[in-house]
């Protein structure tokens, strides 16, 4: 199975390494991102006839709206929406958070998801298509720090599962994928370019890579069209469930 898949924060970690391997399985890919000269190498290294770049970022609506309006004819039959682009900021407790970043991961998290997602659900239901939504574990297992961020996600999940009840009939499917700790940039970006704070989380782990989600990814849009992945929660061996915060009276 092959067709067109359009594929959001494709510039770095998941969304390039799903661009990789979609375009590998003879797919048309199109890639967006905020950084245009990463999908110019990205189209470069895979090839203007499997990829086509849209620079955008999720916050603008009429930037999204230009972008699909604009797509040449041979990539408009969108088959696959793949809602990768996301952040975290910060890594303090939310009394300590700044309120600017708050809104920018609800404003790129939550409202570019649902804006692309509206403005492409006609053209999937005609093609009775798939929406693959990157979700996290943070969805649904709290950590310090997660606050705003963890409810962006719990939000992905539950629109996931919103989705798929409305479009029931129309043969569009939707899956919410839920992966725990993977080794990309998500932790040099929410903690402002601290690389050492991004080898310190990930160092002796043994993290699930970009190239794990994007072949779950590849998996989930291929199976037969009567069948639906709802849900799939992804982690590493080597990360588990935490246990509950106890504060003690001195």
């Amino acid at each position: 199975m092959t067709g067109t898949v359009l594929i959001t924060g494709a510039t770095a970690g998941i969304g390039a390494a799903a661009a990789r391997r979609f375009a590998s399985a003879g797919w048309k890919v199109i890639a967006t991102g905020r950084r245009q000269e990463r999908l110019e190498r990205l189209v470069g290294e895979i090839g203007a006839d499997k990829v086509h770049a849209c620079a955008f970022d999720m916050r603008d609506d009429a930037a999204i709206d230009a972008a699909i309006s604009a797509l040449p004819q041979n990539f408009r039959d969108i088959d696959v929406l793949i809602n990768n682009a996301g952040l975290a900021l910060g890594t303090g407790p939310a009394q300590e958070s700044d309120l600017s970043q708050w809104r920018q991961m609800i404003d790129t998290n939550i409202t570019g998801l649902v804006t692309i997602t509206h403005r492409l659900l006609p053209i999937l239901i005609a093609r009775k298509g798939a929406i693959l939504n990157i979700s996290s574990t943070a969805a649904t297992y709290p950590y310090r720090g997660g606050n705003t961020y963890g409810g962006t996600k719990a939000f992905v999940s539950q629109f996931s599962l919103g989705l798929r009840s409305d479009l029931h009939g129309t043969g569009v499917r939707v899956t919410s994928i839920e992966p725990g700790m993977v080794e990309t940039e998500f932790t040099v970006v929410r903690t402002g370019g601290d690389q050492a704070a991004s080898d310190a989380l990930y160092g002796g782990a043994d993290p699930m890579t970009a190239e794990d989600i994007a072949e779950t990814l590849h998996w989930v849009a291929t199976q037969p069209a009567h069948l639906n992945v709802n849900r799939i929660e992804l982690m590493p061996v080597s990360q588990s469930f935490a246990g509950f915060q106890v504060v003690r009276a001195n």
